[in-house]
């Protein structure tokens, strides 16, 4: 049967009218006992429903969210029919398109009147301390675990993720999505194109490999690269009769996937789109390191010669993607990314290699063993996924119906679509089984139709057990242990976790973390693109650590959040 709520997509007068204009809530809010008694609420048994047929036709609830321009309203779900027959929790979808979603939120945080909770919330740090730990208006969690079986039963098995997700006054404002699948940690990927490069070989160029070595798992020092992209550059390598539509080294500059900060691994740099890591227990600016000046420097040599081209450092995403789909020719020689099949026609033509050695040559060979990678802050733990309003009636009730989101087998539907559309059941061991896609349509697009995403619970130990990963999501993992995880020292080098802040701190990043942010924006493109002198790179160092930059006040800020978060 059909839930008895719809979603409704709210344009922004509407839900301006909704928080507004000092609206009263007028929903009847009944005390737990009353719950039991009348509607026989139960949250201990999450194979039963929470609520009776009376709870369901007497109590709603309505949560705000955005909703990505593709997707299906979530009310529209078979999942969250599932969900509603098995809860007999009703739930009223008041969605808005992610382009006015941010202004919507902050309307909302603002004033709450009829709306119980924000899905797919994307709150900052700063912006739970302000209206969880300031101002009150987010109910504090941890106050009702007691009524999340589920939830309560991951923060006492999991303290990563409690310190992650408690505030400094030590309360929890926020529900967190956690889909451990290992694949963010190293965004990025070196794909080579194995016709070019065996091209390049027959065609008298000395990497000192023969034909037989090109396949995945190729191991190319800086200099053997440079000798094949200079190949690739000079030459029609894809037959069309044009010697410059060639692309030799491709990227995203500054983009969370598919960027440039693998070139810095030559340099022995674990670079991210932040320059910030852990590194020896320390937050650490990799901008400061005097390699950092020497990656620069080769890396603009690449650039001038054009073997990377200077479209790199400002090529969109999907102009990057079009590029490399669109075209009926070839033009990517090499390129780094997520996955190949995305980027290229024929994923078969490129192999995945190790990351790239420093040059063996220059800078007197003090880089030649250098060989690592990218480690990003993007974790898999995501914080501020799910607030609730501190006074919504009812509330025990929304928050026994969200625990059970956290379920393995629900949070797989959550996250990719219900059983007999995204899933089969095996019947032995009941793990749930990715389908293929209908023809025409895409894995994406069908996850986007038939799965609310949001807050979700899949682990290591889900993978294989519940839930069977996709198979171009196995794949990538699988070249992730072979050619990126074991590239770094994962005792010595981290990254930074999600961390709380207070006020205080807060305040200080208020003040010096744009200037920094800026700062390195400008400086490091502009050092990509002309060089860096001796004596800019001193005039740098000094100029970086003055309240100006602040990149001293915002390391000093992370690293008491991180002792923090350590137990120190």
């Amino acid at each position: 049967m059909k839930k008895l709520c719809v979603a409704i997509a709210l344009g922004c007068a509407a839900i301006m009218a909704l928080a507004g204009c000092g609206a009263k809530d007028n929903r009847t809010s009944h005390s737990v006992d009353d719950l039991k008694k009348n509607y026989d609420f139960q949250w201990t048994d999450t194979s039963k429903p929470i609520l009776n047929k009376d709870g369901a036709k007497d109590i709603t609830f309505t949560v705000f969210s955005s909703k990505n321009a593709s997707a299906l309203e979530y009310g529209a779900m078979d999942i969250m029919d599932t969900l509603f027959e098995d809860t007999n929790v009703n739930v009223l979808w008041k969605q808005v398109s992610e382009s006015v979603y941010g202004e919507q939120k902050t309307l909302t945080l603002g004033n709450h009147t009829g709306i119980d909770a924000i899905y797919h919330a994307g709150l900052s740090s700063n912006e739970i301390t302000t209206y969880g730990v300031k101002r009150h208006n987010l109910l504090a969690i941890d106050e009702y675990l007691d009524y999340m079986p589920t939830f309560k039963s991951i923060l006492e098995k999991r303290e990563d993720i409690k310190k992650q997700i408690t505030s400094t006054d030590g309360h929890i404002y926020a529900l967190p999505r956690v889909e451990e699948m290992g694949l963010l940690q190293n965004p990025n990927l070196l794909f080579l194109n194995k016709a070019w490069t065996e091209a390049a070989i027959d065609g008298g160029v000395n990497i000192g490999i023969t034909k037989d070595a090109v396949k995945n798992g190729l191991e190319l020092n800086a200099d053997q690269m440079e000798k094949l992209l200079t190949y690739f550059k000079n030459n029609d390598m894809n037959g069309n009769g044009k010697k410059n539509d060639e692309r030799p080294l491709n990227f995203v500059w500054g983009n969370w996937q598919g960027n440039q900060c693998d070139l810095f691994g030559m340099f022995g740099i674990n670079d991210n789109t932040e320059h910030r890591i852990i590194k020896d227990g320390q937050v650490t600016y990799t901008v400061l390191d005097d390699a950092y000046k020497d990656a620069c420097n080769y890396i603009n040599g690449w650039l001038e010669n054009g073997l990377i081209e200077e479209e790199s450092l400002d090529i969109s995403q999907d102009t990057f993607l079009s590029k490399g789909k669109s075209n009926p020719d070839e033009l990517y020689g090499a390129f780094y990314w997520w996955e190949s099949k995305t980027v290229v026609t024929d994923e078969s033509h490129y192999i995945c290699c190790k990351p790239l050695k420093g040059p063996q040559e220059a800078y007197g060979g003090k880089y030649k063993n250098c060989q690592t990678v990218c480690v990003s802050n993007n974790p898999e733990i995501s914080t501020g996924e799910l607030v609730f309003f501190k006074g919504a009636p009812n509330i025990e009730v929304l928050l026994a119906y969200f625990d059970r989101y956290y379920l393995p087998e629900i949070s797989a539907q959550i996250n990719y679509g219900p059983i007999g559309i995204a899933f089969e059941e095996e019947k032995e061991n009941g793990m749930l089984v990715p389908k293929d896609p209908p023809a025409g349509k895409t894995a994406d697009e069908l996850r986007l139709q038939n799965a609310p995403l949001g807050i979700c619970y899949l682990t290591a130990e889900q993978w294989g057990k519940t839930v069977q990963m996709e198979e171009r999501a196995q794949v990538r993992l699988d070249r992730l242990k072979l050619y990126a995880t074991p590239y770094y020292d994962h005792d010595k080098i981290k990254p930074i976790p999600n961390l709380q802040f207070s006020q205080e701190e807060l305040s200080t990043l208020s003040r010096y973390q744009t200037a920094t942010d800026n700062y390195l924006r400008e400086n490091v493109l502009k050092w990509i693109r002309k060089g860096v002198s001796d004596s800019d790179w001193t005039t740098h160092k000094n100029k970086a650590v003055t309240a100006a930059v602040g990149i001293k006040e915002v390391t000093a800020v992370y690293q008491a959040a991180y002792n923090r978060y350590l137990g120190k």
